[in-house]
């Protein structure tokens, strides 16, 4: 449920209040715990080529393709897809030549496989019976279904964490691309966390998401390895203004206000890196990753009232508490039997924009892995978050909330951030480019 963007003017404020505690940071849920396509027939085969920015055209079906060329990455300001396969890797070679080959291959893999195509030239079934096949042949017949591929390189790819620089790049390293601080309340799994490089895939059909993920990853032997992944379903944001607001497991509309494709100024400001970064990731973006387990039991045994007040809205219409409609302004002053109708400690309070101008584009979705063997179902939200820096994004989003009421029923238990480069602009062109040719 995220709040409005920082562009719309503050909220007033409650008598007594500073602005410190009035305003929090763009965000949901834990910096975004909380924040619709139509069904299409399949459609001929598209083009890898398209419009600047990667972004799906209007009116395009889900079983579309999306343009993989453009300024950004596909994936970031695309419209959201339903279904997520997300990797994180390690590269385990130490050549600098091998790591430059293997984003090469991904790329042209990537380029055919977001057209609807094999992941390799020869395909599944057309190659020599005696030799593997170049594509794994479980998305034969499916359309694009959206797919989009986006991926970032971590902080331990320009220096290991035991200091070394593998491949020449510490000098090259963004001062924003840090290891994200430790959070109260934080239960962090290194073996779940981090990674030298990340494959972000969306789709609107998981076997495509997945099948894209299985073929880099089988292309990338010998030369990286899976750290670890997440599987996610039903997406918790919505990135255009064209989608209907989701709901999160916890029931409640999410991404209510969250950033999107048609801001255009405000994307430049907020998610897109700009000149006083590093040159070759101009015009890319900073992602950060939380698995953020939703303590879902103790929810459920929650008063709806008690509920409502957590996030700060209804449960129904998604309406601030003391407004009627999703999309009302929140008004911090509104009273109902003279108690203020949101609460100080709400999420909503607490992660309203204006404080610090800052915002992030949410982009999460909602897991359910099992259960942790005391039968508890071990779920809650993928939060994926993009944004132009992430001290001043994620970070400041995430301490705004140390009070939020909604900690009580959320544990982050994974932590990573990748530097995510700009668009492939080109047939010529692969992902990195600009950071390895020089």
């Amino acid at each position: 449920m995220t709040e409005p963007t920082a562009d719309q003017p503050a909220a007033p404020q409650r008598p007594g209040l500073s602005r410190r505690r009035l305003f929090g940071a763009l965000g949901a849920g834990t910096a975004g715990v909380l924040a619709a396509g139509t069904a299409g027939g399949v459609v001929g085969r598209a083009t890898a080529d398209g419009p600047a920015g990667g972004a799906h055209a209007s009116g395009a079906a889900p079983t579309d393709a999306v343009p993989f060329h453009g300024e950004h990455q596909a994936g970031i300001v695309t419209p959201a897809q339903d279904r997520l396969h997300f990797v994180a890797l390690d590269v385990t070679t130490d050549s600098r030549e091998d790591l430059v080959a293997l984003l090469q291959d991904w790329t042209a893999a990537a380029r055919r496989m977001t057209a609807g195509q094999d992941a390799g030239e020869v395909g599944a079934v057309d190659g020599d019976r005696y030799a593997p096949p170049d594509d794994t042949g479980e998305a034969i017949g499916l359309p694009p279904s959206g797919l989009t591929l986006t991926v970032g390189f971590g902080p331990t790819l320009f220096t290991t964490a035991d200091g070394r620089d593998r491949f020449g790049l510490a000098v090259r390293r963004p001062a924003p691309l840090v290891e994200l601080p430790s959070f109260p309340g934080d239960q962090i799994d290194p073996a779940i966390s981090g990674g030298d490089l990340c494959i972000q895939a969306c789709a609107n059909d998981p076997q495509v998401a997945v099948h894209a993920v299985r073929n880099l990853v089988r292309i990338g032997a010998g030369v990286v390895s899976v750290r670890w992944s997440q599987l996610g379903f039903g997406r918790t944001s919505s990135t255009s203004n064209g989608q209907a607001t989701p709901r999160n497991l916890f029931g409640f509309k999410d991404g209510t206000a969250n950033l999107k494709a048609e801001n255009g100024s405000t994307l430049d400001r907020f998610v897109w890196v700009g000149d006083d970064d590093a040159d070759w990731l101009r015009g890319g973006s900073y992602l950060v990753t939380r698995r953020i387990r939703m303590l879902i039991e103790p929810w459920d045994s929650s008063s709806l009232d008690e509920q409502q007040r957590t996030i700060g809205r209804t449960k129904g219409t998604g309406a601030p508490l003391g407004q009627r409609a999703e999309f009302d302004p929140v008004d911090f002053t509104t009273r109902v039997d003279g108690e203020f109708a949101i609460p100080e400690t709400s999420h909503v309070f607490l992660a309203h924009p204006t404080n610090a101008g800052t915002a992030i584009l949410r982009r999460g979705y909602s897991f359910v892995d099992g259960s942790d063997g005391l039968g508890r179902l071990d779920a809650g939200l993928f939060f994926i978050a993009f944004q132009r820096d992430p001290g001043t994004g994620f970070v400041q989003v995430q301490r705004n909330l140390r009070r939020d009421a909604l900690n009580e029923y959320v544990r982050h238990t994974s932590s990573a951030v990748f530097a995510c480069p700009p668009g492939v602009r080109d047939p010529a062109d692969w992902w990195g480019r600009a950071l390895l040719s020089g």
